[in-house]
């Protein structure tokens, strides 16, 4: 060959080797990114073509598909519906055509539009027969009548959470935020109805954010529902040893290395009061004192076991609470109370509760229960595991007797379920928001149920925010615990 020839079929090999090696470049390293771009249709197309899969509870969908009518885009065959969406979102998120998708919606959305990996001999036999690719449901853990409960108590009270959790297990019960959104009102692409109904919702131009999951993303400070945490580390760590011994709690309380008193809700009788006399009128100054006497490490390894300081998922990200880490003796005390820094969600003081309940073992909460293939086999269950032992049996149940007589004689009597073989067990809370208390308080509300036969078949945490309230009437006892009563009925109901 000579000379021009061999240098024109060299040129020509490299050309055909920056094809291939450009080719294989495409289809496998940027595959993904590729795939994952918003500006290729298809995959949004092909994700639209077929009705998603459903999200169940209680063996019926809250969810389904229907054709996609309006001015968006027409090669978009289906759009997501919702059963009762306002109720449900905090579960569900939403799935919408013009604005992606979140919570369950999005995480499990390979399972829903039929496109994860593990369904890939389903579409593979569906190629072959020729049948229409179809997704997968997510099965959940929620008991729809504790949500029905939980989101038409807080509907009465205007802001507010509840999350309920079975302590035997972990599984999530009910989740429920007010005020919501109906996740059906921007699931399509239409500029005049979705957009329209897609910005109303935004916190720019609605500032009670119905966007927000209250039960999971937003953290309150807890008030007195976290001196049932103060009062485990206190048994914990050998600073008592029963619930009917005398504390050595002056009156009034001085907090240390200062000369601030701190104070009581008005004048009850907290001087050298028990433990569970002093949960029952909800002592400030003994439980202020106790957290300094426990110390601040102890007092953040205790809150640490129950969950604080670390985001939970389940499979929702939930926000995580905080008991401080750098505090002085004034500020270990506040944070004892529930004041300072300390700041949670509803569903960690849910799993506080649930804990206790549970004789002192804390489950990982969840709420899918498993995955199915669009034949209803089952790709994946969620078998309950122990996330952590935040006291011991003994404790637990000193705790629990606590907790019981706050119920039948303190602060907490409108939690109180009136049928034989149910027990409950609680702790009230009023937790001042704004600068100096000037803003109406929270109202919070934790408990538990147990049952004749000693199982616990739920525990819940209500936290109410009634702006529009008299000051004066805002307690937990007041208006939270007929929420949790009511939730924790429900699920005793639906067991029988």
């Amino acid at each position: 060959m000579n000379k021009p020839l061999r240098r024109i079929a060299i040129f020509c090999g490299l050309l055909v080797l920056a094809l291939l090696i450009r080719d294989n470049w495409l289809q496998y390293v940027m595959a993904d990114d590729l795939k994952n771009d918003p500006k290729n249709r298809r995959v949004a197309i092909a994700r639209y073509a077929t009705p998603r899969g459903d999200i169940i509870v209680d063996g019926n969908p809250i969810t389904g598909s229907t054709k996609t009518t309006g001015d968006g885009y027409n090669d978009f065959d289906y759009k997501r519906t919702y059963k009762d969406g306002a109720m449900w979102a905090p579960v569900t998120g939403y799935a919408s055509q013009a604005f992606g998708a979140t919570q369950l919606e999005s995480i499990e959305d390979g399972i829903l539009t039929g496109n994860d990996d593990r369904l890939f001999f389903r579409r593979t036999l569906d190629m072959i027969t020729g049948e229409k690719k179809e997704g997968g449901n997510v099965v959940t853990t929620l008991n729809a009548a504790a949500q029905k409960a939980a989101y038409k108590g807080l509907l009465k009270q205007g802001k507010g959470a509840v999350a309920a959790i079975d302590p035997e297990t972990g599984a999530i019960l009910a989740l429920a935020s007010t005020p919501s959104y109906d996740p059906s009102s921007f699931a399509g692409n239409s500029t005049k109805v979705d957009g329209k109904a897609w910005e109303k919702l935004q916190k720019k131009n609605n500032p009670d954010d119905p966007m927000q999951n209250r039960a999971l993303r937003e953290i309150y400070p807890p008030g007195s529902t976290f001196k049932v945490v103060t009062a485990a580390a206190a048994l914990e760590h050998g600073i008592v040893d029963s619930a009917d011994e005398k504390t050595d709690s002056p009156l009034p309380y001085t907090l240390p290395d200062s000369t601030t008193e701190l104070k009581n809700e008005g004048n009850i009788p907290c001087k050298n009061a028990t433990l569970r006399e002093a949960l029952r009128v909800s002592c400030n100054t003994v439980f202020g004192k106790l957290g300094v006497d426990v110390g601040k490490e102890d007092m953040l390894e205790t809150a640490k076991k129950f969950g604080f300081n670390e985001e939970q998922f389940v499979p929702i990200r939930s926000s995580a609470s905080n008991f401080p880490e750098k505090m002085d003796r004034p500020q270990t005390a506040l944070s004892s109370i529930g004041q300072f820094e300390t700041a949670t969600t509803p569903l960690q003081m849910a799993m506080v509760a649930s804990a206790i309940a549970n004789d002192g073992t804390l489950m990982k909460p969840y709420m899918v229960d498993k995955l199915q293939a669009p034949g209803l086999d089952v790709i994946e269950q969620t078998e309950p595991s122990k996330m952590s032992e935040p006291l011991s049996e003994k404790n637990a149940q000193i705790l629990q007797s606590m907790m019981e007589t706050v119920v039948k004689e303190g602060t907490g009597t409108k939690g109180q379920i009136n049928e034989d073989g149910v027990t409950v067990g609680g702790k009230t809370g009023t937790a001042q928001r704004g600068v100096d208390n000037s803003e109406n308080p929270y109202a919070w509300f934790i408990s538990y149920a147990k049952l004749d036969d000693g199982s616990s078949p739920v525990a819940v945490a209500v936290v109410v925010e009634d702006e529009s309230a008299n000051r004066d009437d805002i307690s937990g006892g007041g208006l939270a615990a007929p929420i949790a009563k009511d939730v924790m009925k429900a699920v005793i109901d639906s067991k029988k």
